[in-house]
C-alpha cells in the first residue's frame, strides 16, 4: 500500500502537436477531480519553459465545458515548446517551483524529450527526498515512443493521411489523362510510421489503388529501382502516385533533400524530399511531375480525427492520474493491446529508463520485398487505430474549438533567465 500523499496536481504539454493531445489533457483534468488527495489543479504554459518561468494556471478555473471542449480542440490548449532542458539546473528549478507550488503530482503529457525531461525530474526529487510522484503520457503523432503498442496522436494523423490519398485520388483519376506522376511528402522525420498509413487508402484486395509506391526512410532510396517502378506503374495506370517520408535517406545513410539548416534539437530540418523525386520522374522519364506537402495540416487536423485515438488519449490522462495517486512514480502510462481477433486496448504502465531507451522502429518484416509497399501485418496493426470519427461542433460553418481562460497562479519565486 502507497503512503498516503496529498497536495496539488500539475500537467504540462511538451513537444509537436497532435490532433489528440488536448484529448488527453481533459482525462488529467477530470480524473484529477475525482481524488480528495488533488487540492488544486495546475497547468504549466509552454511546457518546460513555462515551469522554468514559473506561468503556472489553475485549471480548475476553467469551465467543465472548456475541458470536455477539449476532447475535440486540436493543438496543446497549455501550449508546448521545443525548448531544450540540457542543464541539471532548470531540472532542479523545476523540482524548486514544483516545492513552492506544493505540487505532489506531475503529468507530462509528450514525445520522447517530454519523457526524458519527466524522468530527470523524478531522479532529482528521488535525490532531494521530495515526495513528488511523476507520470508521463505518451502523445506522438508519428508514433516514435517505443515500450508502448501505439501512440496517442497516431491514429488521427494516420486516418488523415489516408483520407488524404483517397481524395487525391479522386482529383487525379477525374484530371488526369495519361502518364502523370504525383508525390505526397508527409512528415515522420527519418520514421516511416507517418507515410506507411498512406497503405490504409488501400481497398481490401485492391492492389493497384493509389498509394502506388511508398518511399520509407527506412529503405534507402535506389534511385533507379524508384524510377522503374514509376515507369511500370504509368504502364499500367494513367497516373502514378507517391508518398514519400521527409526523412528518405540514399544508400549512403545521407537525408535526401535535407535542409543545411538544424533546428532547435540539432537535427536536420527537411522538407525537399518531395521535390527531389518530382525533378528525379521529370528528369529520366519526361512526364509531367507535382511534388505537394501536407505540412503542419497532418497534426491538427480534428475534423479527421480518430474516435479510437481520442478516447484511448483520454484513456491514458485518466490512468497518469490514477497511477500517480495510487503511488507511481518514473513511468510512462502505455497502451497494451489485447490479443483476440477484435480490437481491444488497455493502458499499463512502463519505467522511464525503458521508455527513453530508444525509439519505436518501423518493422522491417511489414515492408515487401520490391521496399516500396507494405504487406497486411501493418494494415492489421494500423486499421483499428483509424476507426469512428470525432464529432467536432462547428458554428458558421466553421469547426468550434475551445481555449483556456488561463487564470494565473501568482509566482512564488524569483524569475528565471532561460539559457
Amino acid at each position: 500500500m502507497a503512503e498516503e500523499l496529498t497536495g496539488n496536481l500539475l500537467v504540462a504539454q511538451h513537444g509537436s502537436l497532435s490532433a489528440a493531445l488536448n484529448s488527453s489533457l481533459a482525462g488529467v483534468v477530470t480524473e484529477a477531480l475525482n481524488h480528495g488527495e488533488v487540492e488544486e489543479i495546475y497547468g504549466a504554459l509552454r511546457g518546460a519553459q513555462g515551469l522554468l518561468q514559473e506561468e503556472i494556471i489553475d485549471l480548475a478555473e476553467e469551465s467543465q465545458q472548456t475541458i470536455r471542449g477539449l476532447r475535440h480542440t486540436p493543438g496543446a490548449a497549455l501550449g508546448t515548446t521545443r525548448y531544450q532542458v540540457a542543464q541539471d539546473k532548470d531540472i532542479e528549478r523545476i523540482v524548486q517551483v514544483c516545492e513552492a507550488h506544493n505540487v505532489r503530482f506531475f503529468v507530462n503529457i509528450g514525445d520522447m524529450e517530454a519523457m526524458k525531461i519527466a524522468a530527470r525530474v523524478h531522479d532529482a526529487a528521488v535525490a532531494k527526498g521530495y515526495a513528488l510522484r511523476v507520470i508521463g503520457v505518451p502523445k506522438s503523432f508519428g508514433n516514435t515512443l517505443s515500450v508502448t503498442d501505439h501512440c496517442p496522436g497516431y491514429g488521427s494523423a494516420a486516418k488523415y493521411i489516408a483520407t488524404a490519398i483517397r481524395e487525391l485520388t479522386i482529383e487525379h483519376e477525374s484530371s488526369s489523362n495519361h502518364d502523370f506522376v504525383s508525390i505526397l511528402e508527409v512528415g515522420g522525420r527519418n520514421s516511416g510510421w507517418i507515410a506507411a498509413a498512406a497503405a490504409l487508402a488501400k481497398r481490401k484486395n485492391q492492389l493497384d489503388d493509389p498509394p502506388h509506391l511508398i518511399v520509407l526512410p527506412e529503405v534507402p532510396l535506389i534511385p533507379e529501382r524508384f524510377v522503374e517502378a514509376v515507369q511500370a506503374t504509368l504502364k499500367r495506370q494513367r497516373f502514378c502516385l507517391v508518398v514519400v517520408g521527409e526523412g528518405i535517406v540514399d544508400a549512403n545513410g545521407n537525408f535526401v533533400g535535407a535542409g543545411a539548416a538544424k533546428d532547435s534539437y540539432g537535427q536536420p530540418t527537411f522538407g525537399h524530399a518531395g521535390e527531389f523525386l518530382r525533378q528525379l520522374v521529370e528528369q529520366q522519364l519526361g512526364v509531367r511531375a507535382r511534388a505537394s506537402k501536407l505540412g503542419l495540416l497532418q497534426r491538427v487536423a480534428a475534423h479527421c480525427g480518430s474516435l479510437v485515438d481520442n478516447d484511448e488519449a483520454y484513456n491514458c490522462g485518466q490512468a497518469a492520474v490514477k497511477a500517480a495517486v495510487n503511488g507511481e512514480s518514473g513511468k510512462m502510462i502505455t497502451l497494451v493491446r489485447g490479443d483476440g481477433d477484435h480490437y481491444t486496448c488497455e493502458t499499463s504502465l512502463a519505467n522511464f529508463a525503458d521508455v527513453v531507451a530508444g525509439p519505436k522502429p518501423f518493422p522491417p518484416t511489414w515492408i515487401n520485398e520490391d521496399g516500396l509497399s507494405l504487406n497486411f501485418q501493418y494494415t492489421k496493426y494500423a486499421l483499428p487505430l483509424i476507426q469512428g470519427e470525432v464529432k467536432v461542433p462547428f458554428e458558421n460553418g466553421v469547426p468550434k474549438f475551445v481555449s483556456l481562460v488561463r487564470s494565473q497562479v501568482p509566482r512564488r519565486m524569483e524569475s528565471y533567465v532561460l539559457e
